[in-house]
């Protein structure tokens, strides 16, 4: 049996690939259909998030199973990009190591925000589209299964999901919940269209923001963020129009020097509505002149300063619940692939016992048939020491086999044991 996982994630890969690579809802079906044609005794999971691309495979026998150069081409063909543009980012982790990273997935470890409880929902149903396809078979389901449940055993037995420790949540779960009792009447007002800009929009949207506006000197990539999240786009020359009817306002341009002074800010309060306004300032250097936070008393400016101290907090606090959930992962892991090597193990033992017992079973009854006049009483000890010795002489290959699958599915001794014994598959 083998199991491989082929991704691209956040970890050292260029955004602008990953959203090259990243299946819509429509692809995801077309892609299995495709799959399923060119890999017909493969299963399949694809799992595609705005952090991380993954394509899951699993197959029951070693025949016929997907090379890492087959799925890099896939990948390629299917989303017209160069093979070469994508090969050297495109990772790969086959048997223990798939499954421990699906694990460490599904528990949110490999997170951008360890920890974050959206990712089960997404591998959740990342699963339940991958049977609805029937792309999904009997051991890709075993995965997966598991693997919610491990996320579930680590968020019950840790606390990894405690304590915000990403800017964009900090920023949103507690300061931003701070100022606002609800979010799904508030106006976004975004300013640049860069990764934090995208993570904070997240946040946000889990928290019911329907209305975005993004603004953005370049206006393809701010149109591709605000179609992300159901949003519009405004010209960056109405900035000021657009500060004076925004409630929440995440400004991540990367400017040399703020782009709004406190000038500026104080003359769109003095022409707008002076509701409260939760300005995240997550530019390095910063966007928004820090004196605009004193200009009234409905005014919340919050920097990437002020949200790092909880951050840096909440960070220590997980680093024990990180090595707790590690242990949990691992000890998971090895429980699930000593049930997959059993399973694939078990039909070859069965069917060497069975071989066995029915040579041994001939044996007897010709002996029965030259011996007519045994009793009942010798005719079972017989049995029983033909059934001894048939033990005997099985424990040996059996106990190899055993030995054997706890490392990993014991291909060539399984071959070598159906050419012996002339098993059928």
């Amino acid at each position: 049996m083998n199991l491989q996982v082929v991704y691209c994630t956040h970890h050292g890969t260029d955004l602008t690939l990953r959203e090259k690579l990243a299946f819509s809802d429509e692809q995801t079906a077309r892609a299995y259909d495709h799959l399923r044609n060119e890999f017909p005794d493969s299963e399949f999971v694809v799992l595609s998030t705005c952090n991380r691309v993954e394509l899951y495979t699993a197959q029951e026998s070693a025949k016929n199973v997907p090379t890492h150069q087959q799925l890099a081409e896939f990948f390629a063909e299917f989303h017209k990009v160069p093979r070469e543009e994508l090969f050297d980012d495109l990772l790969e982790r086959t048997g223990p190591d798939a499954v421990r990273h699906l694990f460490s997935v599904a528990a949110g470890i490999d997170s951008m925000v360890v920890g974050e409880p959206q990712i089960v929902a997404q591998v959740r149903e990342a699963y339940a589209t991958a049977r609805d396809h029937r792309a999904s078979g009997p051991l890709a389901n075993a995965m997966f299964e598991r693997a919610l449940k491990v996320g579930k055993r680590i968020r019950t037995e840790t606390g990894l999901s405690e304590g915000r420790i990403s800017i964009a949540s900090v920023a949103v779960g507690d300061f931003g919940k701070s100022i606002f009792d609800r979010f799904d009447d508030k106006r976004v007002l975004v300013i640049g269209a860069g990764e934090m800009a995208e993570e904070t929009l997240r946040y946000l949207h889990a928290e019911g923001v329907r209305d975005v506006v993004v603004t953005n000197r370049s206006i393809e990539r701010a149109k591709m963020l605000a179609g992300q999240w159901g949003g519009t786009t405004a010209p960056f020359d109405q900035l000021d129009e657009l500060l004076g009817q925004a409630d929440i306002i995440v400004s991540t341009t990367g400017a040399s020097r703020p782009i709004v002074s406190c000038e500026r800010f104080q003359e769109v309060r003095r022409q707008g509505d002076p509701k409260e306004v939760f300005i995240l300032d997550l530019g390095a250097p910063r966007d928004f002149d820090p004196a605009i936070g004193e200009v009234d008393d409905n005014v919340f400016l919050y920097c990437i300063d002020d949200l790092e101290a909880t951050c840096d907090q909440n960070r220590k606090v997980r680093k024990k619940e990180i090595a707790a959930a590690q242990r949990i992962i691992d000890e998971e892991t090895d429980e699930f692939m000593q049930a997959v090597y059993h399973r694939a193990t078990g039909p070859i033992i069965r069917n060497l016992r069975e071989k066995w017992n029915e040579i041994s079973q001939l044996e007897l009854e010709r002996l029965f048939g030259k011996l007519p006049d045994l009793n009942q009483e010798d005719r079972d000890h017989l049995e029983q020491c033909f059934n001894r010795m048939v033990n005997k002489l099985l424990h040996p290959p059996l106990e190899v086999l055993r030995e054997e699958a706890r490392e990993g599915t014991p291909h060539g001794l399984m071959d070598a044991l159906k050419r012996l014994f002339h098993l059928r598959d």
